[in-house]
């Protein structure tokens, strides 16, 4: 068994959607990033590639790089599952937590958790998904930025 750690943090902005989880969210503001900046996505993606020892996401997906514009955090997720099956391991469960002030995310967790447990081969159970506000301090309870850290277990895959 291996155990992984992802973060991602973005800053709001207006002119963008704000896309967490795979779920867009109605909101004046959106996160500003190469790709559609989903910290969620890309929190649980790096925290599989670290688990695996694949690296992480700027490695593998470079925001250098024209073809990764506009890139879908599912679409990123699901390449770096299969990178981390290659490796032969598979992930068991799941942890997030969001860092956001605004918007209240209470009433998208099951999405979100719904989401990430379809895209990871997961029963909805062995996703978490947890939302924290900055208490009005920092980047994040300012309302200027959103953050996402998860943690993965991974076990290594029986052979088909």
């Amino acid at each position: 068994m291996r155990v992984g750690i992802g973060h991602d943090t973005h800053r709001l902005v207006a002119g963008r959607p704000l896309i967490l989880a795979g779920v867009r969210i109605e909101h004046p503001l959106g996160l500003f990033g190469h790709s559609d900046a989903d910290v969620v996505m890309h929190a649980v993606a790096d925290a599989l590639l670290g688990a695996s020892g694949l690296g992480d996401i700027g490695e593998h997906y470079p925001d250098t790089d024209p073809q990764w514009e506009g890139l879908d955090g599912s679409v990123l997720l699901k390449d770096v599952i299969s990178r981390v099956a290659r490796e032969g391991w598979r992930p068991l469960n799941c942890d997030v937590i969001i860092h956001a002030q605004q918007p209240k995310l209470s009433s998208f967790k099951l999405e979100m958790r719904t989401n990430l447990a379809n895209l990871m081969g997961l029963a909805a159970q062995d996703v978490n998904i947890k939302a924290k506000t900055g208490e009005s301090v920092g980047p994040i309870g300012r309302a200027e930025a959103i953050s996402c850290e998860a943690v993965v277990l991974l076990k290594a895959a029986v052979p088909a």
